[in-house]
């Protein structure tokens, strides 16, 4: 055992010499994360994603059930914001500076004319360059234009069928009706998590492939350059040799994923869950990594060809587990696919530590602890003739 951290520290001194190690495990996933929290994080972090404007040119009933009622609630529902503009040329002043997203422009007579049943318009007015505010704009809109259509059903099927009221009555008691589907919160057992800590948590899984990659792919630089044969030609066991490549490899990978659990946390704002439960998902994590890599190595011939073949595994096992976008929401055979991903079995740890105690990242843990004992032997049985096992 000795010799095997002997050898093991040997490998972490000159890893930290040529700074590759620092950049794989910590400068570029808490990079890209940081860029994917701030591109995207706010949709699920309660910030303002999407600014509009809105002119009431109207002032009528029927406008101010829009610009009082229907667009407050959908600021209260987050990731929204809402300013009002005095006329429409400073609406189209704010969308065409990118100060907001789009602008509703509700029109004089917009209330005249839906209260006599002709046709009316709210114009939405985007900015070019923001096309999912855009459509979330046009929704809204959409959304409260189906709404008054309904109502006019409404009166006009009681009318037809012989009623005698008021029409006014009539549209004010339509309005009023409750809507027979409705969207609720309701507790989960497992909960998605936020955006910002998903991509945290998913570049960090990502490059940690990358960053054990450094340990196992160093036998092989052993090799290269004749040191293998004479470390194996002293009175070293190979199993020595081996062990402690691994545990450069299991070193690095707990060492910086969990500067990046921490850095992400402070800078970032992400929650990661129960310590316990993430140290035994980052641990799991880092021994599934290891062995795929591990196995990657073993069929390589230089350190070279190593490192491109474990470059595409990582990406494709990335891009599949969902480490750049929820490839469980899109459901279907992807989504089944998944699933021999460790990144996905990590991500949905998580996910499932969001939403219960500790216990409930037992399941991904055992998963990831079987990726973890195929690849080491898969690895054992490709190396043992190399090191002379």
């Amino acid at each position: 055992m000795r010799t095997a951290l002997l050898i093991s520290a040997k490998d972490l001194r000159q890893r930290l010499r040529d700074r590759s190690v620092l950049v794989f495990s910590l400068l570029l996933p808490l990079g890209l994360a940081l860029v994917f929290s701030f591109v995207l994080g706010g949709v699920g972090g309660g910030g303002d994603v999407f600014r509009y404007a809105v002119v009431n040119a109207d002032g009528g009933p029927v406008a101010a059930v829009f610009t009082d009622e229907v667009l407050p609630a959908v600021v209260e529902g987050g990731a929204v914001a809402v300013r009002a503009a005095a006329s429409r040329d400073e609406a189209l002043g704010l969308v065409g500076s990118s100060d907001v997203t789009a602008a509703f422009v509700v029109p004089p007579g917009f209330s005249a004319e839906v209260s006599a049943g002709r046709p009316a318009t709210i114009e939405v007015v985007g900015d070019v360059d923001s096309p999912l505010g855009v459509g979330v704009a046009r929704s809204v809109a959409g959304s409260f234009a189906e709404r008054l259509t309904s109502v006019r059903v409404s009166v006009a099927a009681a009318l037809h069928g012989g009623s005698t009221r008021d029409p006014a009555e009539l549209v004010a008691e339509a309005a009023a009706a409750t809507d027979p589907l409705r969207l609720v919160d309701v507790p989960a057992s497992r909960r998605e998590l936020d955006m910002t800590t998903y991509y945290a948590a998913g570049m960090t899984v990502f490059f940690l492939f990358f960053t054990v990659q450094f340990g196992v792919t160093s036998l092989l630089d052993e090799r290269r350059a004749g040191t293998l044969a004479r470390i194996l030609a002293s009175p070293v066991r190979p199993s020595a040799v081996l062990l402690g490549k691994l545990t450069t490899s299991l070193v690095v990978g707990v060492i910086g994923t969990t500067v990046l659990v921490v850095a992400t946390s402070v800078l970032m704002g992400a929650r990661w869950g129960h310590p316990l439960g993430v140290a035994l998902l980052v641990v799991a994590g880092v021994l599934a990594a290891t062995g795929i890599v591990a196995v990657v190595a073993s069929l390589a011939r230089t350190s070279d060809q190593a490192g491109g073949w474990q470059a595409v595994v990582a990406i494709t096992l990335g891009a599949l587990g969902g480490a750049f976008f929820p490839v469980a929401q899109v459901g279907g055979p992807l989504a089944a696919l998944s699933l021999v991903s460790p990144h996905r079995w990590f991500l949905r740890g998580l996910a499932d530590l969001a939403g219960g105690d500790v216990a409930a990242v037992f399941p991904s843990v055992a998963v990831l602890g079987a990726f973890a004992l195929v690849g080491f032997g898969t690895a054992y049985a490709l190396t043992r003739r190399e090191v002379g096992l």
